[in-house]
């Protein structure tokens, strides 16, 4: 079995590929290192340097190896970011896609895994949101992701590739053992900008407190990332198994307002977070909750670290002991 992992020097992809590599697929990474990390990688996984848009690039490493799947993680994800400059968005989430894609029909791969988001939910009319639900967009990043989508399902009826699409809700803490997680150049995550608050005495903007909420505050559902790493590989064995193509919503069915969330940090590690409070934030609809039953009946998934305190502990654990990330 041999995957290509584009994307995966990220914080997602990374801990997937140690996933896969542990297992002792045959991996191969794709990363064009501009929001990924080689160290985040084991030595031994062959890292490629570049990106989906290079055409002639793409052709060389399909040719060069026998591929059995795709994982797909390269992806501008800032919402306010592609609010501001939604060409940038389009372009690499969606016409970047096509290419990779059109690469893998020459060379007859077939089986694909996406990283979607909630985003192409817009504002929930209910939670928590089941696949099925009204897909309405509010932001060029949500927009990019229902793009990808129905390329995919188009593509899909032509026979030209079968895929699983993942919809992540709101990815979280850190690999269990302190070695893995989050270290973005540009942090926009809210568990990471809590912790870094209390790390560095730099107050935490909380962004929007006049939410339709109980306590004016956001709501998001939070997956810790080795559920959601597990999801893919149980999304790749499914793919291979199964003749359909399927879409599953990936989170915990829970929901935490941004202030809850700093409550619990600060239970965690015993200090206080330094708070200003913000303007909204452009494109956030107000709460964002996840209906996962329907994976958990097809592919068997169950998140085992589904608690916030566990998933806000394992992200202390990383960030206290590697300040710098994995520049650390």
């Amino acid at each position: 079995m041999k995957v290509l992992i584009v994307g995966g020097a990220g914080y997602i992809g990374s801990i997937v590929t140690r996933l896969l590599f542990e297992k002792q697929m045959d991996v191969v990474v794709l990363d064009n290192l501009s929001l990924g990390h080689r160290k985040a990688l084991p030595s031994a996984v062959p890292l490629i340097e570049g990106g989906m848009a290079d055409a002639a690039l793409l052709e060389n490493l399909f040719s060069s190896h026998r591929f059995d799947a795709v994982m797909h993680f390269a992806a501008f994800a800032l919402v306010g970011e592609s609010v501001a400059a939604p060409l940038a968005y389009y372009h690499n989430n969606v016409a970047n896609t096509v290419n990779l894609l059109r690469v893998m029909k020459a060379f007859g791969v077939r089986h694909f895994i996406f990283s979607s988001s909630a985003a192409v939910f817009g504002i929930p009319q209910k939670i928590p949101i089941p696949e099925a639900h009204p897909k309405a967009p509010i932001n060029p990043y949500g927009w990019s992701k229902h793009m990808v989508e129905q390329v995919l399902e188009d593509s899909a009826a032509a026979q030209e590739v079968r895929f699983v699409s993942l919809r992540y809700f709101n990815a979280a803490g850190a690999h269990p053992d302190g070695t893995m997680g989050e270290d973005h150049a540009r942090e926009t995550h809210l568990i990471p900008l809590t912790l870094q608050a209390i790390l560095t005495g730099k107050p935490l903007t909380v962004l929007g407190t006049d939410y339709d909420t109980p306590d004016g505050t956001c709501i998001r559902d939070f997956i810790h990332v080795l559920d959601l790493a597990e999801a893919h590989l149980l999304a790749l064995d499914y793919l291979l198994n199964q003749k359909e193509s399927a879409v599953f919503n990936l989170g915990n069915q829970k929901g935490f307002s941004v202030k809850e969330v700093i409550s619990v940090a600060e239970k965690i590690t015993g200090k206080t977070v330094p708070v200003i409070h913000g303007d909204r934030r452009p494109g956030d609809p107000p709460v964002l909750v996840a209906g996962s039953e329907k994976i958990k009946r097809a592919l068997g998934w169950k998140p085992r670290f589904a608690e916030i305190e566990t998933i806000i502990e394992t992200a202390w654990n990383w960030h206290r002991s590697h300040p710098f990330g994995y520049a650390s």
